[in-house]
């Protein structure tokens, strides 16, 4: 199989961060070309990546040739035409989350792609965090019994990155990774009550914090919270079932380790495993049981979607459930706004 060529539409800390160097680990896929304007900017993108040609713009880039795919993550309010230039040109795109404002928006973008017949793929990657995957093998072997309620906080002490105005806050950022992660293992939402926490950002007026309570079809119930301002660093997961309970403490292990200096591709198979003294422990009746790290394995994400093209599959997170995502998160704006739950 041909490898996928893709190209990097931004070099921000995402593109930097969270992108080059998890395409440069996956399989199948190469990294044909990055985009970018900033004179501070072109010169990252030539420190780190050499050999890449640099792009001033999706059209020149898209004029050049060479590409089979593109990934969008520029600031959210220059995504929406990014992504719709990319379609219009026969290219299969990975959207960065919120990969549209609201839900409405999503399906436009969702209705374009089926018309020209690509593939559309929303980078939720945080479903490839070690905690993640590791609760997800947690509840998968029922020894919870019959699962109660999910407790998921993502305490981030990183203030600058706080998007403000009217296409940011920290629930279309942080929001969109742990509502998407909960949909994933929890299933569809029926209800959703969201307290916000507003602050007067230079930029404009935002929300800092949040505080959601999801109701599941399924009858189980989760409750995510997140900050960026309050100078606390947590990553927890607790899981409560009729059987036992399940709660992890960790780190934010991949992040951390690329802006260490690390790279995936430099020894992918001692990558994203949460060190030994921070597994998460399961309690039963049997007793107290230290489950191992899952592999943290945003890389996963890029070989998933190369498959997807490849072979016409899905990608490894759709159009339709990163809607989903975005009407939880619209219940969630209203909820806060008018004080009350509301219906999903």
């Amino acid at each position: 199989m041909t490898d996928m060529r893709i190209g990097l539409v931004g070099y921000g800390t995402g593109g930097r961060h969270f992108h080059a160097p998890f395409i440069a680990a996956a399989r199948g896929v190469v990294l044909s070309g990055v985009v970018a304007r900033a004179e501070a900017t072109i010169a990252r993108v030539r420190a780190d990546l050499p050999d890449t040609p640099i792009y001033p713009s999706l059209t020149a880039m898209i004029e050049a040739g060479g590409i089979d795919a593109v990934t969008i993550t520029t600031p959210p309010q220059t995504r929406r035409e990014l992504v719709l230039q990319a379609i219009d040109a026969g290219l299969h795109v990975v959207a960065d989350k919120p990969f549209a404002p609201s839900a409405e928006a999503g399906r436009e973008l969702d209705l374009a792609v089926k018309r020209k017949g690509v593939v559309l793929g929303v980078f939720h990657n945080r479903r490839f965090d070690a905690d993640v995957l590791t609760l997800q093998k947690v509840l998968s072997s029922q020894k919870l019994g019959r699962l109660w309620r999910v407790h998921s906080r993502m305490d981030l002490n990183d203030p600058v990155t706080l998007e403000a105005g009217p296409t940011g806050g920290l629930l279309r950022d942080l929001g969109s990774h742990l509502v998407d992660q909960m949909l994933w293992l929890l299933g569809p939402v029926t209800s959703v009550k969201a307290d916000l926490d507003i602050v007067d950002h230079a930029r404009g007026r935002t929300d800092a914090s949040f505080v959601l309570t999801l109701n599941h079809t399924s009858g189980v119930h989760s409750h995510l919270s997140a900050s960026k301002l309050n100078r606390l660093a947590v990553k927890e997961f607790r899981a409560y079932g009729d059987a036992g309970s399940f709660v992890s403490s960790g780190t934010d292990v991949q992040a951390q380790a690329i802006f260490a200096g690390k790279r995936p591709a430099d020894d992918l198979s001692a990558w994203g495993y949460e060190q030994e003294d921070l597994w998460g422990s399961l309690l039963t009746a049997d007793g107290m049981e230290r489950i191992p790290s899952e592999q943290g394995r945003y890389h996963a994400y890029y070989e998933a979607f190369a498959s997807a093209v490849a072979t016409g599959g899905p990608p490894p997170v759709t159009a339709e459930e990163a809607i989903a995502t975005l009407c939880v998160l619209d219940a969630a704006r209203l909820s806060a706004r008018e004080g009350r739950t509301i219906n999903v």
